[in-house]
């Protein structure tokens, strides 16, 4: 494909369908838990406080509020007991957007920089329908941020930058170490982190980044790849349009294409890597897949996705 020219959808990200999304996310949420009300409650935390969540009860101290005392377990126990709640709280998710220039390569149906933006896309949607405020922070070519909102506006205001960013490609580069270390100031604890990346950036401090934003965040990272770092191409010689110009290579050989696969996904599979190994659950999508399923599962509360 050539990188200049910009077809919305398919080589440029476009504001319209992202917006449009909207009812693919909602239509599958439905289907999925219709019984459930994703209103405030979604999400529990652990503090304690006047809520709707019983937690425990402990021995009733003075100054507890009165209208919480726990009657059975004072009638047992012989002394008085409070009851502790769940208190609610409204959380937030930020979308972590990979802007490196390699993210805008695509052999398959888009490129891989328009179907990061399609699964933040459906994530922002499902996440504003559970009560979520959603944010959005770019690393790599350019280095931005959204302040989270809750609502259609966080979720317009979190897409519209997405957009934005598409529209202005730099050169700039940046350890994606680094962008885990600036999302970690910048997410509030106890908030949600989607990391959508090739993984070109990762770097050897990339797992304990990973280490560290997870014990601040519930961090999950979806991989999206293109069909040449999944499997090797058919036998042949190739062209590829790159800003400086037209590359050929000669890919006849199996030893041939097997280093051309490998060298494309070395950053996507040491990624992977440092995501098991600290623990962090992640799903891996290509240009030409529907994405909603690896979202859901990322989105999932109290699930660690493989």
């Amino acid at each position: 494909m050539n990188p200049r020219a910009a077809i919305e959808g398919v080589t440029a990200v476009g504001i319209a369908e992202l917006v449009s999304l909207r009812r693919h996310a909602l239509r599958a949420r439905a289907g999925s838990a219709r019984t459930q009300v994703p209103l405030a409650g979604t999400h529990a935390s652990p503090l304690r406080g006047r809520g709707m969540d019983y937690a425990e009860s402990r021995v009733y101290q003075p100054g507890d509020d009165a209208r919480a005392i726990d009657w059975r377990r004072t009638a047992r126990s012989g002394h008085l007991h409070t009851k502790l709640f769940r208190e609610e709280r409204e959380r937030s998710l930020l979308l972590l957007v990979d802007t490196h220039a390699s993210m805008r390569f695509g052999t398959r149906t888009r490129f891989k920089s328009v179907q990061a933006a399609r699964a933040a896309a459906l994530a922002a949607w499902s996440a504003a329908r559970s009560g979520d405020r959603i944010g959005a922070m770019a690393f790599g070519s350019l280095r931005d941020a959204v302040t989270p909102h809750g609502g259609v506006r966080g979720v317009l205001g979190a897409l519209g930058a997405i957009a934005r960013w598409d529209a202005q490609p730099g050169a700039a580069s940046e350890p994606l170490s680094a962008a885990l270390a600036r999302a970690r100031r910048l997410a509030h604890p106890g908030s949600r982190v989607l990391l959508l990346t090739d993984g070109a950036c990762t770097d050897d401090e990339t797992r304990v980044a990973l280490i560290r934003l997870a014990r601040r965040t519930e961090t999950r990272v979806l991989i999206v790849a293109d069909a040449l770092e999944l499997n090797p191409p058919p036998p042949g010689s190739y062209a590829f349009e790159t800003l400086r110009g037209r590359i050929g290579m000669d890919l006849l050989s199996a030893a041939a294409r097997l280093r051309f696969r490998d060298a494309l996904s070395h950053g996507q599979r040491a990624l992977i890597e440092a995501c098991d190994a600290s623990g962090t659950g992640w799903r891996r999508i290509s240009g030409s897949d529907d994405p909603l399923s690896a979202v859901a599962a990322l989105l999932e509360p109290r699930r660690v996705a493989r």
